[in-house]
């Protein structure tokens, strides 16, 4: 139980300290004017999804091991 509450704060402080990078290249990615439309929408929701995956999976880790605890 402990291992996997722990294991969730480490995917959250990694997946966080990661964001701004992710933010940046994809930033970057859309100022170099090779992508226009749809596909510049996507690209700019890249942060989103990044950012909910991180959040999701934190939450997935520790709810395993609350369940493994019997707690949940």
């Amino acid at each position: 139980m402990l291992g996997n509450l722990i294991g969730g704060f480490i995917v959250i402080l990694v997946g966080t300290s990661l964001a701004p990078t992710v933010a940046q290249q994809v930033g970057t990615a859309q100022a170099d004017g090779n992508i226009t439309g749809a596909s510049d929408t996507l690209l700019g929701l890249t942060t989103l999804f990044y950012c909910l995956a991180i959040a999701t999976s934190a939450i997935g880790i520790a709810a395993q091991g609350l369940r493994n605890s019997g707690l949940m």
